[in-house]
């Protein structure tokens, strides 16, 4: 994954300083530096443009977008996949009319963005017959849908179609990520709600994963697995282009919600979404409160936020 962000001198120089221990020795042309922020390299050129590649670029990016909007105003962001072969073959050969008006069992997760709070993934089972009352209800995307929407819809999806749901909660998280990366914890969390609709035998055109990682390596995140769901297509943005991807999203987002708010009321504080400058202010706030182990508890430690939080106090 590689997502570019335009940033301002103010951003600029935050990075500078900011990445002045994890700079590499050898900077590509035209680049101010570049540095390893984990599973990602951060290039900075002079141009202003910041360019993050890697399985967890959406990870390190986070903070910065947020930044950048503090700082300037707006973010404009850029995100792309390098694609294989197969993969655009498919997208040629493939309509998207096909993933919608078809019988289809899709995932999506959400939460892998968040310092605080869950990762939430669903599979859906959504029948050609349902796509029409689907529509009906607004079904998509759900980072295009407001919390409101959210509440009021999933409950209707949910009471509509067959689904199925996994939530790892950040204390769980932590010890899976002291072994694997972001993408090999979703891999083997999609594969487990997929897995598991599946064995009721549903009548599907397509099993569709939103393309997080390339195929191949999707299923070597998958290596020593007892069972393995195969026949999977994945597409690029396919919560826009399946339904059945699109209802996984909303009722993910809607258990998420509903989790981070018991999160909330448990520490008796308003938590803030995302991976921000707020969160840094909370989580210093968590510390003083409770001390380290609550972190522990309640947030993701890969996330550069612990670092900015830790150093602070």
């Amino acid at each position: 994954m590689t997502i570019t962000l335009k940033v301002c001198e103010k951003t600029k120089n935050m990075m500078l300083k900011f990445y002045d221990d994890l700079k590499r020795e050898k900077t590509p042309q035209y680049a101010l530096f570049q540095a390893d922020d984990g599973d990602t390299v951060v290039t900075l050129y002079t141009s202003l443009k910041a360019v993050f590649q890697g399985v967890d670029a959406d990870i390190a990016s986070e903070y910065w977008i947020e930044t950048e909007k503090i700082n300037s105003g707006k973010a404009i962001v850029t995100n792309s996949e390098k694609k294989t072969k197969e993969t655009k073959k498919l997208e040629v050969s493939k309509n998207d009319n096909d993933y919608i008006h078809c019988n289809s069992v899709g995932s999506d997760e959400v939460g892998t963005g968040d310092y605080f709070g869950p990762i939430v993934v669903t599979a859906s089972y959504v029948k050609k017959e349902d796509v029409p009352y689907l529509q009906e209800l607004g079904v998509c995307d759900s980072k295009k849908l407001n919390d409101e929407k959210i509440k009021e819809i999933a409950p209707l999806i949910a009471k509509k179609i067959k689904y199925k749901s996994l939530i790892l909660n950040n204390k769980d998280y932590n010890t899976f990520h002291k072994e694997y990366n972001m993408n090999k914890v979703k891999a083997i969390m999609h594969n487990k709600v997929l897995y598991d609709l599946m064995q009721e035998k549903p009548t599907v055109d397509y099993i569709i994963v939103d393309e997080f990682a390339r195929e191949q390596r999707y299923y070597e995140y998958l290596k020593g697995a007892k069972f393995i769901q195969k026949g999977i297509t994945f597409i690029t943005k396919a919560e826009d282009k399946n339904l059945a991807v699109a209802a996984s999203s909303i009722i993910s987002r809607f258990l998420f919600l509903k989790e981070f708010d018991k999160l909330s009321y448990s520490i008796n504080m308003n938590l803030p979404k995302g991976a921000g400058p707020e969160v840094d202010k909370i989580g210093r706030e968590i510390i003083e409160k409770y001390g380290n182990q609550k972190l522990e508890e309640i947030a993701k430690l890969n996330f550069k936020n612990t670092e900015r939080i830790i150093n602070y106090i």
